[in-house]
C-alpha cells in the first residue's frame, strides 16, 4: 500500500465510522479541491453513490465559476444538495465592508447554523486538513462543538494510535475531519490519480491561478504559469508561500481564523 492508498483508506474508514455512527449528518461542500476530494472518498467508500447530504453555504459573494462548477457536478453524481444563506443577514446589507470577521461570521457561520438547525443534522463531515492553517492544528478528527458550535480548542478529546471517541452528551454538534492529517500537496497527488473533476479556477490563465478558493472580494489568485496538475504538484514541492495567502480574512490578525473557529466557522 503506497501512501496515496494508505490515506484514503484512513479517511473511508473515518468516513463510514462517522456515517454509521451519527443519525443525521451531512457534509459541507465549499466547492475547492479538498471538499471535492472528501466528496470523491465519500463516493468510493459507498460504491459510487454519496448517501451523506451535502451543504453548500452560499454568501452570494462566490465566484461564479464556482456555482456553475456545483451545480453541474451535483446533477452528474446525483447528490443530495442543500444550499443555505445567511437571508437576513444579507437584507440587511451584511457584507465585506462590514470588515472580514463580521461578514464571515454572519453569512458563513450563521448560515451554516440555520441550515444545521433546520435539518437537524447532528454532525458534520468536512475536508479541512492540519497543514492549510495554525489552528486546524488543534482540532481531531471527531471534534465536538457545543449546541451553539462553539469550539472550546483546548479540550478537545484525546485520539491516539487511531482510536477515536465519537460518544458525546446529547446536544453536541461534531464536527469530521477525514482529511486531516493530509497534506496539500497529498491533495494534488490525489486529484491527479484519480482523474478528479476539479474547477478550473485552480488553472493559471493570464498568469494567474486561485490556490484557495473564498468569496470574489476577499480571494486574491496568485502568480502562477500552472496550467495542469503536474504542473500544479511540481509548483507545491518549490513554494515557500502559504496556502491562504490570498484568503483577506487570513490577514486581519495572527488569530483571526481561530476566532472564527471557536464561534462554529468552518
Amino acid at each position: 500500500m503506497d501512501q496515496l492508498e494508505k490515506l484514503e483508506s484512513e479517511s473511508i474508514f473515518i468516513i463510514r465510522e462517522a456515517y454509521q455512527k451519527y443519525k443525521k449528518i451531512a457534509m459541507l461542500w465549499s466547492i475547492g479541491k479538498d471538499s471535492t476530494v472528501l466528496l470523491h472518498l465519500a463516493r468510493k467508500a459507498f460504491y459510487g453513490h454519496c448517501p451523506i447530504p451535502l451543504v453548500h453555504i452560499d454568501t452570494t459573494y462566490k465566484i461564479p465559476e464556482m456555482i456553475a462548477y456545483r451545480d453541474k457536478i451535483a446533477q452528474e453524481w446525483n447528490l443530495k444538495l442543500v444550499v443555505g444563506s445567511n437571508d437576513q443577514a444579507l437584507q440587511n446589507g451584511m457584507g465585506p465592508d462590514k470588515g472580514r470577521l463580521t461578514c464571515c461570521n454572519a453569512l458563513k457561520t450563521e448560515g451554516l447554523q440555520q441550515v444545521m438547525a433546520q435539518y437537524e443534522f447532528q454532525g458534520l463531515l468536512m475536508g479541512i486538513r492540519r497543514d492549510e492553517e495554525g489552528s486546524r492544528g488543534k482540532e481531531r478528527y471527531f471534534s465536538p462543538r457545543n449546541a451553539d458550535f462553539e469550539w472550546n480548542y483546548k479540550e478537545q478529546p484525546p485520539e491516539l494510535w487511531n482510536q477515536f471517541q465519537t460518544e458525546f452528551p446529547e446536544g453536541t454538534h461534531v464536527r469530521v475531519h477525514p482529511l486531516l492529517h493530509w497534506t496539500e500537496l497529498n491533495v494534488w497527488q490525489y486529484i491527479l490519480r484519480e482523474n478528479i473533476p476539479i474547477i478550473d479556477l485552480y488553472f493559471a490563465k493570464n498568469g494567474r491561478r486561485y490556490r484557495s478558493l473564498g468569496c470574489a472580494p476577499c480571494t486574491t489568485p496568485i502568480t502562477s504559469e500552472a496550467i495542469t496538475i503536474e504542473e500544479i504538484i511540481e509548483e507545491l514541492k518549490n513554494t515557500n508561500v502559504t496556502e491562504r495567502s490570498g484568503r483577506a480574512q487570513d490577514q486581519v490578525d495572527a488569530y483571526a481564523m481561530q476566532k472564527l473557529r471557536v464561534r462554529g466557522y468552518m
